[in-house]
């Protein structure tokens, strides 16, 4: 992956992190995410199911 890639895909995972974290509880909750496992979830280390 080059440094543009990497670049692109840390704005990219900030923007998700940023959305989520102005979401509510409630709204977190129906995607199966807690307001802790945030970070986790957009960088793909969370098992969803």
């Amino acid at each position: 992956m080059n440094v543009f890639a990497k670049l692109k895909k840390n704005v990219a995972d900030r923007r998700a992190m940023r959305e989520l974290s102005a979401l509510d509880d409630r709204a977190l909750q129906d995607l199966g995410i807690s307001r802790s496992n945030i970070q986790s979830a957009v960088k793909g280390l969370v098992v969803f199911g």
